[in-house]
């Protein structure tokens, strides 16, 4: 069973509590064969990489020379993937250190298979990050080099930046190393393999720090003022010849591991801002006017906000099992947006922050599947041996805000054109049918309404009278998967 949730996620064998709602379409994959390659026309969404890029990868993983590199192939790393990857970014190792904790966190070194200015370097500056699709994905690099020669698969040796992070016994960061060497990865194991060892005590001492960790760095975070939006992402599962509409919430696992990837990006952007030279990624405080609006229809709807919890406090307490806590959960999204990258050589940018992790942030742990991910790592690299980035690292600086800016909005669009699609498959075989819905959106005349089973969120006609946080019963009135349309009925 695979599964589609965007940036390459997949489902989890195991999942304490609730399981995930899961609606089976009926239908073999060709019913959906003919739409997914129409969103990726109508998106520019390649199918495969040119002739001469796939050479030229080719080429660089045959001829590939480790270099000069400290020698970590000892420290037994464990990459936690979704299960079935193989574009493996990262590889996790941990253990204490005196009353604190060292973090050792490997990162693909694609910068040592990409020439800059060859074939593959202009190919992926148009890409700019992996697509995922239900039935196959567009990688950023060719697979020779992403699901190969530079991925930390388990039981290879293989080149990487390794980043060595301490912290005190409170989870704060102190020293950070960041060099390039060789390692091997032990094993990839899925997020729900994880949870399972951690939670039964069969994991092993490095993989049992991830929770104590992560859930330190959590704690942190919350009081920095982070924000972490905790509504079920609603996914598509492959599983054999038909594909189901999920929600599924994250496990404890994918969250504690989500807090390394969020530490090395802190770590980054000190050592950025410190030489005065990097690529940031930003988020804007929320709109006061938003987090009002948002107070205001919490009082509606009888969710009490007290006048001195924060905005992020309030919406990491709400429960999206409830219509309440959903309605209010999808209108906090609206808060979060305005997320860009920041480039600078000298004076840092008038924005640094990320408001979301409440801290400056950079990605550098993704250089797989996320172009600016590499830029940052040699930033990175050369701010903590205290020189200058490359030249072509600092001749692509200024392009990369809005290179990274117009990718990320054709991924979005692309993520959403794909679900849109599959819900009017799903809707086409049951059109005149009642489902129970609540009203998670109303903006101006257009309600939005989310279906529990199956996995639907969607816009609805003839709700005009009904409020945020209404439950209310929608019939299907018409979906056409040519247009991506459906077409509900609030009675």
């Amino acid at each position: 069973m695979s599964q589609y949730r965007g940036q390459g996620t997949s489902a989890v064998s195991y999942r304490p509590g609730v399981p995930p709602i899961r609606f089976s379409l009926r239908r073999t994959t060709k019913d959906f064969d003919a739409g997914f390659a129409a969103v990726r026309e109508e998106f520019g969404v390649p199918d495969h990489h040119p002739a001469r890029v796939q050479q030229e990868a080719a080429r660089r993983a045959r001829e590939f020379r480790p270099g000069e590199r400290q020698d970590l192939r000892d420290l037994p790393f464990v990459a936690i993937d979704p299960p079935g990857s193989r574009d493996l970014d990262q590889a996790y190792f941990a253990e204490r250190q005196g009353t604190g904790y060292r973090v050792w966190y490997a990162i693909a070194d694609v910068a040592g298979f990409v020439m800059a200015g060859g074939a593959i370097d202009e190919e992926v500056r148009s890409r700019g990050v992996t697509l995922y699709a239900p039935d196959r994905n567009s990688p950023l690099h060719p697979a020779v080099l992403s699901e190969g020669a530079a991925s930390l698969l388990p039981g290879r040796e293989r080149p990487a930046i390794v980043w060595r992070l301490d912290l005190d016994a409170d989870g704060g960061l102190g020293e950070v190393v960041v060099q390039r060497a060789g390692v091997r990865n032990r094993e990839a194991i899925s997020y729900g393999e994880a949870q399972l060892r951690i939670d039964s005590g069969s994991a092993s001492a490095p993989l049992a720090l991830l929770r104590e960790i992560g859930g330190l760095r959590h704690e942190r975070e919350q009081a920095r003022g982070g924000v972490s939006i905790s509504l079920p992402s609603q996914e598509i599962e492959k599983d054999g010849e038909t594909y189901s509409l999920v929600y599924d919430a994250a496990l404890p696992v994918e969250r504690w591991n989500a807090q390394i990837s969020l530490l090395t990006g802190i770590a980054g952007a000190r050592l950025m801002l410190d030489a005065g030279v990097g690529v940031l990624r930003t988020l804007p405080p929320a709109d006061p006017e938003i987090v009002e609006s948002l107070r205001r229809r919490a009082a509606a709807l009888g969710v009490n906000w007290p006048a001195d919890r924060s905005y992020p406090d309030f919406v990491r307490d709400l429960d999206p099992d409830t219509a309440e806590g959903a309605a209010l959960l999808t209108q906090s999204v609206r808060a979060l947006r305005g997320a860009g990258y920041e480039a600078f050589d000298g004076a840092p940018p008038a924005m640094t922050g990320h408001s979301g992790v409440a801290a400056n942030y950079a990605h550098v742990t993704a250089p797989l599947r996320r172009l600016v991910d590499r830029y940052g790592l040699e930033v990175a690299l050369a701010a903590h041996e205290g020189r200058r980035p490359p030249g072509w690292v600092l001749a692509a600086l200024e392009d990369l805000p809005e290179i990274m800016g117009s990718t990320r909005r054709r991924e979005r669009g692309f993520e959403r054109a794909i679900v849109d699609l599959v819900e009017t498959i799903v809707l086409g075989c049951r059109i005149g049918e009642e489902f129970p819905a609540v009203v998670v959106d109303r903006h101006k005349d257009k309600t939005t309404v989310m279906l529990r089973e199956p996995a639907i969120v969607s816009r609805a006609a003839n709700g005009r009278h009904a409020q945020l946080g209404d439950q209310v019963i929608v019939r299907v009135a018409g979906a056409d998967p040519a247009t991506r349309k459906v077409e509900l009925e609030v009675l």
